[in-house]
């Protein structure tokens, strides 16, 4: 179940950075081709309407934010200031990297409640309650966003969810250090996928690979100041 929760959260990141990726080159690309006076190119680039792709990407960008959030708590990427925790004896450490990740499960559970509440009576709990044809009561429709005109409830389910995820991660660590004593450590040298071995022989492949094409480089230009003397005795 971890490994699909994983691969789940790493495909999300990825495809929201593809997207926005995308949207962006072709977003700029149209923005100065369309500048160019070219019978007709100029006109159909004019017809297309892309003033909604700056709002779009914010939007890929925050959800982009949160989950990545979450992916570096479960990796470590995470910036952490420790000297005085590794300044002090095993146990006393133990029990404050605990209390640390406990107060981020706090944190985290915390606004990711707050954020669950804010989005159900911004918006979430009239289009629930109308999608089942109950009573709306005194919840009302909710803004939309200016450009893609999206409710905005949409938009922010990007804070609970994530939250909720870093605070699983959060936790997911805390028992993790209870049963190893270790913290998730980035090292930004490996490549997932690749065992120490592997990462080795990679390494020493492109070694000799660059010594290679540094030979090969020195041969060409021994060559030429050959060629050049030949032809200057000539």
């Amino acid at each position: 179940m971890n490994k699909i929760i994983d691969r789940l959260e790493e495909f999300i990141i990825a495809s929201l950075m593809a997207v926005a990726t995308v949207v962006i080159f072709i977003s700029v690309v149209h923005r100065y081709a369309s500048g160019y006076e070219i019978p007709y190119l100029q006109d159909w680039l004019l017809s297309m309407n892309f003033g909604w792709a700056q709002e779009f990407c914010i939007i890929l960008f925050v959800w982009m934010a949160k989950f990545g959030a979450a992916y570096g708590v479960r990796t470590g990427i995470h910036v952490g200031v420790d000297i005085l925790v590794n300044k002090v004896p095993e146990k006393p450490r133990a029990v404050m990297i605990q209390l640390g990740l406990a107060c981020g499960v706090i944190f985290t559970g915390l606004i990711g409640i707050f954020g669950a509440l804010f989005i159900w009576e911004n918006g979430m709990a009239y289009e629930t309650l109308t999608l089942f044809g109950s009573d709306v009561g005194d919840f009302y429709q909710g803004p939309t966003t200016p450009d893609l005109e999206w409710p905005t409830w949409i938009v922010y389910s990007a804070v609970p969810l994530g939250s909720f995820l870093m605070c699983f991660r959060f936790l997911q660590v805390m028992v993790s250090f209870a049963r190893t004593g270790e913290l998730p450590r980035h090292d930004h040298g490996h490549v997932e996928g690749l065992d120490e071995e592997q990462d080795v022989n990679v390494l020493l492949e492109g070694e000799a690979i660059s010594m290679f094409e540094d030979i090969e480089h020195g041969q060409a230009r021994k060559s030429g100041h050959d060629q050049s003397d030949v032809s200057g005795k000539r």
